[in-house]
């Protein structure tokens, strides 16, 4: 179990880091989609991965698994600090967005033009029989939703979780 130090670390971490050319930093990301999810009514599990999804970017994540994506980075991170339910939607997050565009051609309106672009390093809409695989794991509802979160987090005037938030639903989930 991370401390409450580590947590405040590992976040504070992400202050200042860019996020890819939108107009909030990692940081207020992380909190953000975290905040949204806590607005949806998700539990702890969804709210700690809403936070944690981008965490293969943080420097000791990113440094200690070098070459990794993002998602594959932050799910690694997740299965030793978070749960396995938590990890795999971190680990499904980009696939969600593949998802959703391939199956809600309105969606792929409502992305950032920097969430297009990553869109097509990161494959483009899934295939039919990518569709069903997604579709057939019992969580994909909850990338889905961390996905959603993920692409409101972009707000520099938006909500964001208060740290003491974050880290007493991490303390719930890992008791």
């Amino acid at each position: 179990m991370l401390s409450r130090d580590e947590l405040v670390d590992l976040f504070e971490g992400l202050a200042g880091l860019p996020y890819g050319g939108e107009a909030v930093d990692q940081r207020t990301h992380a909190l953000q989609a975290a905040a949204h999810a806590v607005a949806a009514g998700a539990d702890d599990e969804l709210v700690l991965a809403a936070a944690f999804h981008d965490v293969g970017r943080a420097r000791p994540v990113a440094e200690r698994h070098r070459g990794m994506p993002h998602e594959l980075a932050g799910a690694a991170y997740a299965r030793d600090h978070l749960t396995a339910r938590s990890a795999w939607a971190i680990e499904q997050h980009v696939a969600a967005k593949r998802y959703l565009v391939a199956v809600d051609p309105a969606y792929h309106d409502t992305l950032s033009p920097v969430s297009v672009r990553s869109l097509r390093v990161q494959g483009g809409p899934m295939s039919r029989e990518e569709v069903a695989t997604f579709e057939s794991h019992p969580w994909s509802g909850d990338a889905i939703s961390l996905r959603l979160w993920d692409d409101l987090a972009k707000d520099p005037q938006g909500p964001v979780l208060p740290m003491d938030d974050l880290i007493a639903a991490y303390e719930r989930v890992m008791r």
